[in-house]
């Protein structure tokens, strides 16, 4: 019984880490997907600041797509990650606005340069994922499960009772 309890838990765990890994994993970590935290007010209402939003890689972009884009090198805040609507191309270049703004933006991102189109968007998500990685919090969910980890665990005594029960 407890065998097949710890293979099933197994089980679970590697179902989770595989879908994640097909899903989730950051491409910073060879996977699909990017994180962004919304911030400031240019795609509102659609996104506001401190949304969470989960982009994807995609073999095409195309007018109306959320697409994430970094500012061009020599610009000023080159290296920042935008986050706009696609609006119009101009031959091989895509012509993205923020939902809040009255004019397009002056950057003009290729297929290449995008890191992503909306896939997930959970408002308020980055707030909620700053608060959970503050360290004083993450130190105490650690000391928490390492403490229910020492409180649970069978006494080494019954433990070695199961397994000559198991031989028998």
């Amino acid at each position: 019984m407890r065998r097949g309890r710890n293979l099933l838990g197994w089980a679970v765990l590697a179902l989770f880490v595989l879908t994640w890994a097909f899903t989730l994993r950051p491409t910073q970590l060879g996977g699909p997907a990017t994180f962004i935290v919304v911030s400031g007010d240019s795609m509102e209402p659609t996104m506001s600041s401190g949304d969470l939003v989960v982009l994807r890689d995609r073999d095409s972009y195309g007018e109306g797509d959320t697409i994430t884009f970094p500012v061009p090198e020599g610009e000023p805040g080159a290296g920042t990650l935008i986050i706009h609507r696609i609006v119009d191309t101009e031959g091989d270049t895509f012509v993205p606005q923020g939902d809040n703004r009255d004019r397009v933006d002056e950057w003009r991102p290729t297929e290449d340069t995008i890191k992503g189109s909306l896939w997930l968007h959970i408002p308020r998500g980055g707030d909620v994922l700053m608060r959970a990685f503050n360290p004083p919090l993450v130190a105490a969910l650690a000391g928490g499960a390492m403490t229910m980890w020492i409180l649970l665990r069978e006494p080494k005594a019954d433990r070695k009772k199961d397994d000559s029960d198991d031989q028998s």
